[in-house]
């Protein structure tokens, strides 16, 4: 499914018009993604919870020459799904 699929399935699901349902769509997930910049976990019920993990800086090797090299410390963004999520994949 891709951004329009799902701005599409909004608009005619809600009655709204297609800019109305991008504008949301485009809100929401804004929304998420800055809650979980600012290190908030997000939860939503039945779909899953959005939080970030910091990744302590480590050693690492080079897959080309082999040669040692020190990986930087980052934060990453990590998707729990729900069990309801999980169920409904596995069915």
């Amino acid at each position: 499914m891709k951004l329009d699929d799902l701005v599409k399935g909004i608009a005619e699901g809600s009655n709204m018009s297609a800019s109305k349902a991008r504008a949301l769509i485009d809100r929401v997930f804004g929304d998420i993604g800055d809650a979980v910049a600012r290190g908030e976990d997000v939860s939503l019920p039945g779909f899953g919870k959005f939080s970030s993990k910091a990744r302590a800086a480590r050693a690492g090797r080079n897959p080309r020459t082999g040669e040692a090299m020190e990986i930087a410390a980052s934060t990453k963004v990590v998707f729990t799904p729900a069990k309801t999520l999980k169920d409904k994949i596995s069915s």
